[in-house]
């Protein structure tokens, strides 16, 4: 059976289920059988987003959207994982990283960027408390105490700008209010793993109330180094993070301002040589996630620093609202890139071949973002409803690039530096309009420009080449994003939409000149996308069922070929890329034991430029592309974009019955994709397997749900799958997260 086979039973197989037992219930409605006087009153909440930046019902907002929050966001954070546990978790959202926990990079329809440069521009926006978080290293700040997570899919560059033609993805943290309340949990695992998150806020006096939260992560080391014979080496880390927030409330004036920290000390990824059986995608048969062998230094250290302040000033029939943000992150990240020990030239080496060694570190020792909004909207209840307003954004960035001669005791051989300054600016505005009591209408558009100031040089080279001369270059664009949609109510329950949407990528600029004597710059990039879907509340909002297709264009794409037989990045453009699917997202509360979730979703995508050849890998893989224009390279055209499966299929089940005085319960979650192409190039060894992972976590609260204890495990089939690689040296590879195991207190008051 093919792969898409399977993806494909899965996903009818998890709908079937909750269709049927949607069904069921519904049945057992009509038939007239007594129930519970708290089962008939019980459904779905209703969900309110900002995905427009106004509070809005989910069902109403013409925009593909899913969202994660309560005991499911609460569920996939037990184990202490980072962000990248939404991989999955929602229809066409994955992220990755070669960095561990600090760097993520998300891709939703397909699409995203695999550059794993500390400038590298990505498509998919985060917004974190109403401020974007451009930069991919502050992408990575940690989930606690929060609200609610938002997917927004398709181009949302008219609301939230520039960097957003494949999405946002936003996080709303939990609010100050006059209400005295928080919570405590801690969990502890496998490994001595410690997780702790605790909040609490409340009143100051009738205007002002404060919430504090902090987040205390650990885990010792656990992989051995064989080379060396050092047991627990690595894989541990140290990670604390906090946010205090102050609300001021007067009749016409709100202030929200928020103070938010974070601090890591671990292990950055641990690259693993020759782990993929050549001529396969498989493991290597003696394959031990406990084990490695290198012979150079793994570690990182991150800080992070910022704070935003919201003001709402209410004018009657209009809001002024203001959001201030300052964000400033210091790294530095030093890994074993090639994943073994010795060379070719210098043996012993191992496992497998080595060519020669690599070992680098990539730090931000000064970074800077500051952004302001300033937008009027309107305050009443008329059949138009509008918002205005500017937007200013400014970052200012060092990137510093160390090599590092592992042979020679691991000193220091080779630096290069990037500088970067950022000014954009935009107006926006948009229009929506109840054009019946049935039929409404949005309208929106937005101008910005982007304008970079970036210089480069490398001083020492590891290969004893030259210094190279400052590298300047100044990419300046402007260009507009607009959206349009129509929402037509079909019934009460059922809204039907359709959407037109342009975004685009602002200009990126890559200078990583370690390994190469060149800056690149890759031009503006624009996306046209069309989409329509259907968002439905049925059985008396006891099932939520929303669903979109969508198709897009994108003209210039920015993509970025990585590492190679040259072990050097650059920027390139593709004349087009396709892309087209669908997305269903369905919740369904059959009874007061039982609560479903699932979703699925269906991305294709392909690159088409003729023209387009990069280079290949340089470590041994079996390339199958054909050979492109110039010599030593391969056409990728026709390909589908890396980081993008076919399939997307997850569910969540919580089954409880009542128990002295308490609840008895079982929650379980399960994500799959189908099969991932590491790089722009197609290759049988750079290619990731399918992978299926799911949690469980048996539980009982009592004190009227104030408290729980629960055990959990996470990846509990304990499926190992390589999910990236490096390409320039040999078949060098890293793999998801392992089983884990634990308990769990929570107290909430």
């Amino acid at each position: 059976m093919s792969e898409s086979s399977i993806a494909r039973d899965v996903s009818i197989w998890l709908l079937s289920g909750l269709l049927l037992s949607a069904s069921a219930s519904l049945l057992a409605q009509s038939s007239g059988s007594e129930q519970d006087q708290e089962d008939e009153n019980a459904g779905l909440d209703r969900i309110i987003v900002i995905a427009q930046k106004r509070e809005q019902n989910l069902q109403e907002v013409p925009v593909s959207i899913a969202v994660l929050s309560g005991e499911r966001l609460n569920a996939l954070t037990t184990g202490g994982q980072d962000v990248r546990l939404l991989s999955s978790r929602l229809p066409s959202l994955q992220i990755e990283s070669s960095f561990g926990r600090a760097f993520p990079r998300f891709y939703v329809r397909g699409l995203g960027n695999t550059d794993f440069d500390l400038n590298a521009s990505q498509p998919v926006s985060l917004v974190y408390d109403g401020v974007v978080q451009e930069n991919p290293i502050l992408k990575g700040f940690p989930m606690f105490d929060i609200e609610r997570i938002e997917n927004l899919r398709g181009p949302q560059g008219t609301t939230f700008g520039r960097n957003t033609p494949a999405g946002a993805v936003i996080f709303e943290s939990r609010k100050p209010s006059q209400t005295p309340g928080g919570y405590a949990q801690i969990a502890y695992g496998e490994h001595n793993a410690v997780n702790f998150e605790g909040a609490y806020g409340g009143p100051i006096n009738r205007q002002m109330s404060y919430r504090g939260a902090v987040l205390v992560q650990r885990r010792d080391d656990f992989v051995n180094n064989v080379f060396t014979g050092e047991n627990d080496e690595y894989e541990g880390y140290e990670e604390v993070a906090g946010r205090f927030q102050l609300l001021y409330e007067a009749a016409d004036f709100d202030a929200l301002a928020n103070f938010h920290f974070r601090s890591l000390d671990g292990t950055a990824r641990l690259f693993r040589a020759n782990i993929i059986e050549p001529g396969t995608n498989d493991l290597v048969d003696d394959f031990s996630f406990n084990n490695v062998a290198i012979d150079g230094t793994n570690n990182q250290d991150l800080d992070a620093l910022g704070g935003s302040l919201t003001m709402n000033w209410d004018l009657g029939n209009a809001v002024v609202t203001s959001i201030t943000g300052v964000e400033s992150v210091d790294i530095i990240s030093r890994g074993d890139i090639d994943g073994g020990f010795g060379a070719s030239f210098a043996p012993p080496f191992g496992p497998g071949f080595i060519p020669f060694p690599a070992e680098s570190a990539d730090g931000l020792p000064e970074h800077i973002q500051v952004t302001q909004e300033l937008r009027l909207s309107s305050n009443t209840s008329s059949r138009l409803q509008w918002q205005a307003g500017l937007y200013y954004f400014y970052e200012d960035l060092t990137i510093d690039s160390l090599n590092f001669n592992t042979l020679a005791g691991g000193i220091q051989d080779g630096f290069a530096q990037q500088e970067q300054e950022t000014n954009a600016i935009a107006v926006f505005g948009s229009i929506d309009y109840e054009l019946t009591d049935r039929l409404s209408m949005r309208a929106g558009l937005r101008v910005s420009n982007d304008d970079k100031d970036f210089k480069a040089q490398r001083t020492l080279s590891p290969f004893g080449a030259p210094p190279t001369p400052v590298l300047r270059a100044s990419p300046d664009d402007t260009e507009y994003s607009w959206d349009l949609s129509l929402t037509y109510a079909a019934t009460e329950d059922v809204n039907v939409y359709t959407r037109l949407a342009r975004g685009f990528r602002a200009p990126s600029v890559q200078g990583r000149l370690l390994f190469g004597d060149e800056i690149s710059v890759a031009d503006t990039e624009t996306l046209f996308s069309a989409e329509a879907g259907f968002k439905s509340m049925l059985f008396d909002e006891r099932l939520r069922a929303n669903a979109s297709v969508y198709a897009y264009k994108i003209d210039d794409q920015q993509l970025t070929a990585v590492g190679g037989q040259a072990n050097f990045n650059r920027l390139i453009n593709a004349d087009s890329t396709a892309g087209r699917g669908f997305e269903l997202d369905m919740e369904a509360f059959v009874s007061d034991a039982l609560t479903l979730t699932a979703g699925m979703s269906h991305n294709y995508t392909k690159i088409n430029d003729s023209t387009l050849s990069i280079q290949p890998c340089g470590g041994g893989c079996t390339v199958l592309d054909p050979p492109g224009s110039v010599p030593g390279t391969v056409s990728i055209d026709g390909n589908r974009l890396p980081q993008a499966p076919r399939w997307v299929a997850n569910a969540t089940a919580r089954y409880a019955i009542p128990f002295k005085g308490g609840e008895l319960f079982a929650f379980t979650d399960w994500a799959y994709r189908t099969e991932i192409n590491f790089f722009l190039y197609e290759s049988v060894e750079f290619t990731g397997e399918s992978l299926l992972e799911g949690g469980l976590r048996l539980g009982y609260n009592w004190d009227l749900g104030n408290q729980e204890f629960v055990l959990f495990g996470r990846n509990i089939t304990d499926q190992v799958r390589i999910v990236g690689g490096i390409d320039f040296n040999n078949l060098t590879g890293f793999v998801n997260e392992p089983r884990t195991w634990g308990a769990q207190y929570i107290r909430r008051f």
